[in-house]
């Protein structure tokens, strides 16, 4: 069986179309998957933080004076109970990437959760799209209820979580799930970018 010239001309071109797509389709396939925190192959990259708990240590007054809330933290006049009581009914909660539920839950879907049980309000999915959502701050202006962003190595947002009082925030940490972790602790500190103050 002969093959024609243009028979041949038709089958390069065709091939070389669908390779061509392919690698395009790749290629946007993995921009717009960076786009919403993530990357082929990789999982928020360096964001994966083994880390111990904080553990609150309240004094012995204020327990004796039932002056500590849900989580350990001495409650003071003006906290807000039904954010600490939403952040307790989480606690432990494993992380899992793209997760939503109490079986597992990413940083983004846990603080989602929390401002929309206390503050009744919605936000982006993806930890990034979050800043549209706030007006962001510098750390000194933190309260309680804020955002708390947190960029990775590629200075991208990769992580939120949120702010509770003197210095602690709650997240889902990739290796301990849903836990406190102070702003000072070397890797938060090194990669606070802002706070985010619901709009």
């Amino acid at each position: 069986m002969r093959i024609s010239t243009l028979s041949r001309i038709s089958i390069i071109l065709l091939s070389l179309l669908l390779f061509t797509s392919c690698e395009a389709l790749k290629n946007f396939l993995s921009r717009d998957l960076e786009e919403e925190d993530y990357s082929v192959g990789e999982l928020y990259v360096d964001e994966y933080v083994s880390e111990v708990p904080y553990v609150p240590t309240p004094s012995a007054e204020a327990k004796a004076a039932g002056r500590v809330n849900s989580l350990g933290i001495e409650r003071a006049p003006g906290d807000n109970e039904q954010l600490y009581d939403a952040i307790e009914a989480w606690m432990g909660t494993p992380y899992k990437y793209g997760g939503t539920t109490k079986e597992g839950v990413d940083c983004s879907a846990f603080v989602g959760h929390i401002v929309r049980e206390v503050y009744q309000r919605r936000l982006h999915r993806v930890a990034n799209d979050m800043q549209q959502d706030v007006t962001l701050i510098t750390k000194s202006e933190l309260r309680e209820g804020d955002i708390v962003f947190f960029t990775n190595s590629k200075g991208r947002v990769s992580h939120v979580g949120i702010y509770l009082k003197d210095g602690l925030f709650a997240h889902s940490s990739t290796s301990r799930g849903v836990i406190i972790s102070r702003l000072d602790d070397s890797y938060w500190s090194k990669h606070f970018y802002k706070g985010g103050r619901l709009n």
